[in-house]
């Protein structure tokens, strides 16, 4: 507010008076400026808001001396798009025709001289012939030997908030190393922005690769956002160094363009980094509006830098936008608080680092805080904002990669898991048909071939029993061979069946054997079996092999031991189950096998197919020792 009363009494007083002679002003003498001269003091100022006024009509205003005129250091933004004319008065006093350069000060998108007479004599103003040098934003004024005259300079900023009047007279020797001095200002941070441009040129690259290599928008999106970033730091850093209309142009307009692209971007990038659409409605819902808006923004501010003279508008509207994309950003730290989730955590993070330092950054250029080195400048504070947050987006992308690492390992292992489950199911299956089809193979057996057996065996004892005193060794054999052929047959059908798949049954199967296979043969049996046997399953083919291993020992037994007694004994040990068979016949000769034939080689093979430890010693008759592992049931 109280720029614009200033603003209202410039205009006032601008066009209450009438023109003023120059003659009241001090002349400055070039022939005495070695180097450079601050004319400051020397100047006087006139201030228009009209921007078709010409030359002669500034002449027709009334000057005021320029040191009285406060905002020459900043102008506001409500009158950067005045026009301004500058007055002083030149006069060469050597013997030659002199010549020097003025400058108003940077940032100016136009810089008009012309020659208004001497200070007694004033007439109409007339331009100066600048000729074009290498030397922008500098006017060349040349004076003949003893020429005095008025010099009118007409000016327009750039649409910036940086702009001030600032005259100085530079010897035409000199000019070299003024320009120098002046771009040589500031080296701290021009240096600073060289570095962090570099590093925003990697980080390019960096995304650039990830999206070449993954196809995934978020790396595309935070490509573009470090594009943007990149170009901004490198062209500050540049433009710091440099006088030339870029210079103007990346100042007044490009600047904030590529800031706001490039929050665009960065928005973009969140919202699929994140996936708010589905993990964070809410949040989505701000960035994806907020994005919206902030292009509207960047649009209408583009109309009014390209083709209306409001720049107090556009400059009003680049601080709504700044402040605005400050406000997502509190408005994202405070939701990652909320929800407590680590990697919206780290964005968060970055955030509140470039939030504080865009912060500190905006206060000291709306302070007008004077800068003197790195530490006093607001890019300095901008660039270390933009440092921090891309250091925790690489922290919060190495929590993510490894997070989904974690995720599609334990879905492969998920469906290795599923598939495995299938396989058993099916291998359950498959056995369960082929359980089912032994089971019915044996009933079959035993409906069918049993009952045929028992009638041979039971005709075969009536024929023998009808011709008692002629015995017919034929029909002896038919009866043994049909009892045996029954007892092996009920064996198989007892090892085929799946209700009999436990440790007591085949215990259960092996006494009652035993029992009855020594009854009346002269030799008593003792079977030990302890009660608190574990619950066991003992798949078919493992109780058959040690059902003929049994079998084969008590028939080796009761040939070739001579012996009285047999113990049968089942012990449990703490690696599994043994089974001892022990009698008290003569015992075997280790080194005269041959009366066992190929028995014991079957035994032993038996016992290797079924993973079961075998081993035979004479130890007070013969023992016979079984081994197998609990866990191998």
């Amino acid at each position: 507010m109280k720029r614009i009363y200033t603003l209202l009494l410039l205009l006032f007083g601008c066009g209450a008076a009438n023109a003023q002679a120059i003659n009241n002003t001090t002349v400055i003498d070039i022939a005495g400026v070695r180097d450079t001269f601050n004319i400051s003091s020397l100047t006087r100022l006139v201030i228009d808001s009209s921007t078709s006024l010409q030359a002669s009509g500034f002449i027709k205003k009334t000057a005021s001396p320029l040191p009285e005129f406060k905002y020459r250091r900043s102008i506001p933004p409500e009158m950067i798009t005045f026009a301004y004319g500058l007055e002083f008065s030149v006069s060469n006093t050597s013997d030659t025709a002199m010549s020097f350069y003025f400058y108003p000060g940077a940032l100016y998108k136009k810089i008009t001289v012309y020659k208004t007479g001497s200070p007694a004599t004033p007439a109409e103003p007339v331009e100066v012939s600048s000729e074009k040098n290498k030397f922008y934003g500098f006017k060349k004024i040349t004076l003949q030997a003893g020429e005095q005259t008025g010099i009118l300079v007409y000016l327009r900023f750039v649409k910036n908030d940086f702009a001030n009047i600032n005259p100085q007279i530079i010897n035409s020797r000199y000019i070299e190393n003024f320009i120098l001095r002046q771009l040589n200002i500031r080296s701290e941070i021009k240096t600073f922005g060289y570095i962090m441009s570099g590093v925003l040129l990697m980080m390019l690259l960096f995304m650039l690769t990830n999206f070449i290599i993954s196809g995934r928008k978020e790396f595309l999106y935070n490509g573009l956002y470090s594009f943007c970033m990149f170009a901004l730091v490198l062209l500050n850093s540049y433009t710091l160094r440099s006088l030339s209309p870029f210079t103007n142009f990346f100042m007044s307009y490009l600047d904030f363009f590529l800031l706001i692209t490039g929050t665009i971007f960065y928005i973009s990038f969140t919202r699929n980094f994140l996936d708010t659409r589905s993990r964070h409605r809410l949040l989505d819902t701000i960035l994806r509006y907020g994005e919206v808006f902030i292009l509207l923004m960047l649009v209408l501010y583009s109309i009014l830098n390209f083709f209306s003279d409001l720049y107090f508008l556009q400059f009003l509207l680049e601080n709504f936008v700044k402040l605005l994309i400050l406000a997502i950003g509190v408005f994202f730290i405070v939701l990652a608080v909320k929800e407590k989730n680590p990697l919206l955590n780290y964005l968060a993070a970055g955030n509140a680092a470039l939030v504080l330092f865009s912060t500190i950054s905006l206060g000291m250029i709306w302070g007008n805080v004077r800068v003197n080195g790195l530490l006093t400048s607001p890019l300095f504070y901008y660039y270390l904002g933009i440092a921090i947050e891309f250091i925790f987006f690489l922290l919060g992308l190495t929590y993510k990669n490894r997070s989904e690492l974690i995720e599609r390992v334990n879905d492969r292992e998920a469906m290795k898991l599923e598939a495995e489950k299938k396989d058993f199911e099916t291998q359950i299956t498959i056995m369960k048909a082929q359980q089912e089809e032994r089971n019915r193979i044996s009933a079959d057996m035993h409906d069918d071939l049993g009952a045929g057996m028992t009638t041979i065996r039971l005709y075969s004892e009536l024929a023998k029993n009808k011709i008692p005193e002629n015995s017919i060794p034929e029909i002896d054999k038919i009866s043994s061979s049909a009892n045996e052929l029954l007892n092996k047959m009920n064996a198989i059908i007892w090892s085929m069946t799946s209700s009999n798949d436990s440790l007591g049954n085949m215990t259960s199967y092996i006494r009652s054997y035993a029992l009855e296979y020594f009854e009346n043969t002269g030799i008593n049996c003792h079977i030990n079996i302890p009660e608190n046997l574990p619950n066991i399953e003992v798949i078919g083919e493992i109780r058959r092999n040690v059902f003929l291993v049994v079998k084969e020992a008590l028939n080796n037994i009761l040939k070739h031991s001579k012996a009285t007694e047999v113990n049968i004994t089942l012990e449990r040990v703490p690696d599994g189950l043994t089974l001892y068979i022990h009698d008290n016949g003569i015992g075997i000769n280790l080194d005269e096998l041959r009366q066992f034939g190929n028995g014991l080689k079957n035994m032993k093979k038996r016992m290797e197919d079924i993973a079961a430890d075998f081993n035979i010693e004479n130890r007070n008759g013969t023992l016979i020792t079984l081994h197998r592992y609990v866990n191998t049931f």
